[in-house]
């Protein structure tokens, strides 16, 4: 896994599609797909600050640096640009249990950009339709947060998926694998999860 090192120096030479993909080996959230699509400067400081939680690091200058970075992208929206790339944000700031403000916000426009069914968005956000693979990553990197199922019709989209499952791409069921589990579903539990509302 990557260091704090190795984090500091891609960041500082602004290589931020190998740190994206460096962040992102061994992680549940690892695809090519989400490479192609978020491999951009945001994403990669929101990854960087969750490894650097990870690695107890968060009074390192770079972890402010990185924190600022986030904080300044958020759009007047709440979001930073489309939801998968606020879900990553979101994820990056509530880490120990972070709120704020921008949270708040982030968690608002999430909310707005969910379909009456369940799934994300409810427009066309650069080239990216309501898509099962992008309702099952914000689940993956939020499912397990309580503002965040507070927040959006978290029900509503777990049995989407529960009505839906059967007919998922490949790469949309691969996330949302690993995304029920971070939902508190255990394989043979998912069926019924509409009593859970």
């Amino acid at each position: 896994m990557i260091t704090v090192r190795q984090i500091e120096r891609l960041w500082t030479s602004k290589a931020y599609e190998k740190l994206f993909r460096e962040l992102l080996v061994a992680r549940p959230e690892a695809s090519l797909r989400l490479e192609m699509e978020l491999g951009r400067s945001i994403p990669a400081a929101a990854m960087a600050i969750m490894r650097l939680d990870e690695l107890s690091q968060s009074y390192v200058p770079l972890y402010s640096q990185l924190l600022r970075t986030v904080l300044n992208d958020q759009h007047a929206d709440g979001g930073w640009g489309d939801p998968m790339t606020t879900a990553v944000c979101l994820r990056a700031l509530t880490r120990g249990h972070g709120n704020g403000v921008a949270v708040e916000r982030g968690l608002q426009y999430l909310a707005n950009m969910q379909k009456p069914e369940g799934i994300w968005p409810n427009v066309p956000i650069r080239r990216m339709p309501a898509d099962p693979y992008v309702s099952a990553f914000i689940l993956l990197e939020l499912g397990d947060n309580l503002q965040f199922r507070q927040a959006v019709r978290f029900f509503d989209a777990l049995r989407w998926f529960e009505d839906n499952e059967g007919g998922l791409e490949p790469d949309a069921r691969k996330m949302w694998d690993r995304a029920s589990s971070r939902c508190g579903m255990k394989t043979g539990e998912r069926r019924g999860a509409a009593m859970w509302s």
